[in-house]
């Protein structure tokens, strides 16, 4: 299974990154993946140039190549103005709007403070749901107070768990499906659906009227 990490931060070294990292090193803990980083730094002008003229440089065209073709995806923002950074809005902006169907996706951010903490719910998890991805139920805010405290470690193994179980669940489901329908005849109803009657509205709707 591929994971893609996309990491929105800044500086080198960044603390966006090092929560990435150790999300990534969880995951690897929890199931066999094969993990591809994306520093948005490295991709900020050729991101930039895609909104003046439409087409992706070869690094931007390989980001987004990884992401549409991983298994699941961690992503990581620092907070600013109390919301994800612009950087890591445009990459998003420039996938492809089918790019993450479907696809798990842990999120998480870093920040100065605890009270930015929401940007996970209020923010992020909007922005990945109306990309109709699967978010991961744990989200992680590392905020500068918590590097080296109790409780960082404890969320980032329940997120990475539950990451590696969707990746794992998903990929078992395709194989399955992919296994029943090579066994099917063209034309032929699987044995999930063989014994499901579909009754039409309009006699679901006949059978709720009263009686005279």
């Amino acid at each position: 299974m591929k994971l893609v990490v996309v990491s929105a931060g800044l500086s080198v070294p960044s603390s966006t990154r090092l929560l990435a990292d150790r999300l990534a090193a969880a995951v690897e803990r929890a199931a066999a993946v094969d993990v591809q980083v994306v520093e948005l730094r490295e991709l900020a002008v050729e991101i930039a140039h895609f909104f003046t003229n439409g087409f992706p440089g070869k690094a931007l065209a390989a980001a987004q190549e990884a992401v549409a073709g991983a298994d699941g995806l961690i992503v990581v923002t620092p907070v600013f103005s109390a919301s994800y950074s612009g950087l890591f809005k445009s990459f998003f902006d420039v996938l492809d709007k089918d790019a993450l169907a479907g696809k798990p996706v842990l999120v998480a951010a870093t920040g100065g403070s605890a009270r930015h903490s929401l940007v996970l719910e209020h923010a992020m998890r909007p922005l990945f749901a109306y990309l109709r991805a699967v978010v991961v139920p744990t989200a992680v805010y590392a905020a500068s107070e918590d590097w080296g405290a109790e409780g960082l470690e404890g969320r980032i193994e329940r997120a990475a768990g539950e990451l590696a179980g969707l990746m794992t669940g998903l990929s078992a489901g395709n194989a399955a499906t992919a296994s029943r329908a090579s066994t099917e005849l063209p034309g032929a109803r699987s044995e999930a659906h063989s014994g499901f009657a579909v009754v039409p509205f309009a006699e679901q709707l006949a059978a709720l009227a009263p009686k005279r």
